[in-house]
């Protein structure tokens, strides 16, 4: 029997999951502008403020300056990385006229259609690289 698992290494394991971001405590702390910025999306008063200047929009929510890039880059794999929450996240590329296939395929770097035939023959194989960390050890050997 083992004793009580350090918090810490517990939540760095999240970290070695090929292709996933678990969206932890931390990550929720670090992205509250910027959720609270996307979550702002859902009135048309403000889709229409940000549609008109989006950099003077996003210069009233105090987020950092590379969450506010990654917003203006629509680079959602780094929003996701820096606190996004893509639920919240929707707001921005429903903004943009776009679905979510079609905003989430951008994250795979797949076309629409491949993404979705993807996901429609059940997602990506499990089969595979299953861990950052000892995909990187099986390289330096």
């Amino acid at each position: 029997m083992t004793g009580p698992r350090d918090i810490h290494s517990y939540l760095a394991d999240f970290d070695d999951i090929p292709g996933t971001r678990v969206y932890t405590a931390k990550r929720a702390r670090q992205g509250y502008h910027l959720n609270q910025f996307a979550m702002s999306l859902m009135k048309p008063e403000n889709r229409e403020r940000w549609k008109a200047n989006e950099r003077a929009y996003l210069d009233e929510w105090k987020m950092t300056e590379e969450q506010k890039q990654a917003v203006l880059d629509r680079d959602y794999n780094r929003l996701l990385d820096l606190g996004g929450n893509i639920y919240f996240l929707a707001k921005v590329f429903s903004t943009d006229g776009l679905s979510f296939v079609q905003a989430v395929s951008t994250m795979t770097g797949m076309n629409v259609e491949d993404y979705q035939a993807m996901m429609i023959a059940g997602g990506r194989s499990p089969e595979g690289m299953r861990s950052l960390k000892a995909n990187a050890e099986k390289g330096s050997n």
